[in-house]
């Protein structure tokens, strides 16, 4: 044989890798999504068109294409006027204009029944392909209602809002064919402490003039910001436009955040030079009113993370099914069928109870809204405490190939943490859980008619049920809050299984969250139906 012979034979096979994995209908092989959906009345159609459109291979890798170049920012032209833009690629604005025209960020505002589970279900779809295009919409979706209440200002700014259209051209917001809002609250000082913030209002006739810095604007690049500010009454909420006709509002960004993950969504500091502003609510009342858009962006901080665990399962699953080692599938073996099946615990749990609490934002009782307030935070607060161990988890399947970028666990672990701190980290989220109970009587009712209502169903869950009690008569000292706020989360979640799950779920996730005999780590567990909970994954 001669030498060129040689050097052309191969090095090797391709052998024992999973095949790529080609167009993803995430609503088709997604059973636990289609019941959660049904049991909460979301709509079926909208998800099914837009699980289909966002789970193709095509829209997948521009996802990854959107995070592989993040946006720029462009603080002056050529002559060195400010411009203070931020440049995207273009697969964000594909993105965002799939989802915009699905209905993500409007569906809940337009009169037919239950748009907020819909909605949610769509952050769980999107946050399994792009996270980061998410932030925007989230935050029009939330400040809607807020908007809607404030009639001059409604007449402008509500039916671009509401449009199908992204638009993300540099007009002002009567030029417009559709609006996105971002959120400017955190300051250096302050932080979660809002009533620290010294950003300055000043009256300009029927308008406001905005002095001040602020530490982190999210989505910079949207047509307003709701902000708050110190006007003479107090802290007063204000929505701030990005673009003035003829002339852009005196909005500088500073600099982009380099964060750990989300990097295809831009983060900003910015300043205030006596930007022109609009009044929203009472003077001095201003925490009262942007708590409302907080109280909805909470619920997709409830709802990304369990999104966040199905994609990272449901890549182990892909890996574990079509590899194989010690002459046996991965599937096959034992311990790796503990694992999974324990993950799947904290996944179907965590969509389970976001979609629950979605369902209360549908409502329009007293009871509804209480229990809207109370289960919210309550979801956050456990969802996405548990989205790293799971993501992480779901990481280690896949040994060294889970921790390279041409999989998208790298993507996902980056990402798990951020709703654990997006609107209230957790110590802020136990707190106001405890202000919530101690404060609204019908909150902790609704909250105990809940738990209740599962009792009878399970005996170890009636003991845990009991035991909670009588472990808390009354609210916790502060130093327990996260104690109190996590049995309380799992019991809810527990209830949730109990009514509506399989049994397989319910008694799995009670006998290793609720009755102590399970280790902190997953997959130290014995006694699960683990074929009956690796069926979950589709």
């Amino acid at each position: 044989m001669t030498s060129d012979a040689r050097h052309s034979l191969p090095t090797h096979d391709v052998l024992n890798q999973p095949p790529a994995r080609g167009d993803q209908d995430l609503w088709a092989t997604d059973p636990v999504l289609q019941a959660n959906v049904g049991l909460t009345g979301g709509r079926t159609d909208p998800l099914i068109s837009y699980a289909q459109t966002i789970g193709q291979a095509e829209v997948r890798e521009l996802g990854r294409e959107a995070n592989r170049h993040p946006p720029e920012l462009k603080q002056f032209d050529p002559g060195g006027r400010r411009l203070d833009e931020v440049r995207f690629h273009p697969a964000y604005h594909h993105l965002m204009r799939l989802s915009r025209s699905a209905g993500y960020a409007t569906l809940p505002w337009d009169g037919e029944p239950g748009g907020h589970a819909t909605h949610a279900a769509m952050v769980y779809i999107a946050s399994q392909i792009e996270p980061g295009h998410c932030c925007p919409l989230t935050m029009t979706y939330a400040a809607i209602p807020t908007i809607a209440a404030h009639g001059d200002i409604a007449s402008v700014w509500h039916p671009k809002l509401m449009s199908p259209r992204y638009d993300p051209a540099t007009k002002p917001i009567g030029e417009k064919t559709g609006a996105t809002l971002g959120m400017a609250m955190t300051e250096k000082q302050g932080g979660s402490d809002v009533r620290a913030n010294t950003t300055r209002a000043l009256r300009d006739g029927d308008h406001w003039r905005l002095r001040g810095h602020k530490w982190f604007c999210s989505a910079p690049m949207s047509d307003g910001f709701l902000t708050l500010a110190q006007a003479p009454e107090g802290l007063t909420c204000f929505l701030v436009p990005r673009w003035l006709e003829g002339e852009r509002n005196a909005i500088h960004l500073m600099r982009l955040k380099d964060k750990l993950g989300n990097k295809s969504n831009a983060s900003a500091e910015i300043e205030f030079h006596d930007a022109l502003a609009f009044q929203l609510g009472e003077e001095g009342a201003g925490v009262r009113t942007i708590l409302e858009m907080v109280h909805h962006t909470r619920l997709d901080t409830a709802m990304a993370p369990a999104g966040l665990m199905r994609a990272a399962l449901s890549e182990a699953h892909h890996w574990v099914t079509h590899r194989t080692a010690f002459q046996r599938r991965l599937l096959d073996q034992p311990l790796m069928r503990a694992v999974l099946a324990d993950l799947v615990l904290d996944w179907e749990g965590a969509l389970t109870l976001g979609m629950r609490v979605a369902r209360s934002f549908d409502g329009h009782t007293a009871e509804d809204r209480a229990f809207a307030r109370i289960s919210v935070a309550l979801a956050k607060f456990l969802n996405t405490k548990r989205c790293p161990v799971v993501v992480a988890e779901a990481l280690e399947v896949l040994g060294g190939m889970g921790y390279v970028e041409d999989t998208p666990l790298p993507l996902l672990y980056r990402e798990a943490p951020l709703n654990g701190i997006w609107e209230g980290s957790g110590n802020v989220i136990c707190l106001d859980i405890l202000r919530t109970l101690s404060r609204e009587p019908l909150a902790a009712e609704v909250l105990g008619a809940e738990l209740n209502a599962a009792k009878g169903a399970d005996r170890a869950y009636d003991a845990a049920l009991r035991a909670h009690r009588e472990r808390w008569p009354a609210l916790p000292a502060e130093a327990e809050a996260r104690w109190f706020a996590e049995r309380t989360a799992l019991l809810l979640t527990a209830s949730q299984l109990l009514q509506n799950g399989p049994d397989a779920v319910a008694d799995g996730f009670i006998a290793t969250r609720l009755s102590g005999h399970s280790g902190r780590i997953p997959g130290s567990v014995a006694g699960l139906d683990t074929d009956a909970l690796l069926a979950r994954l589709g």
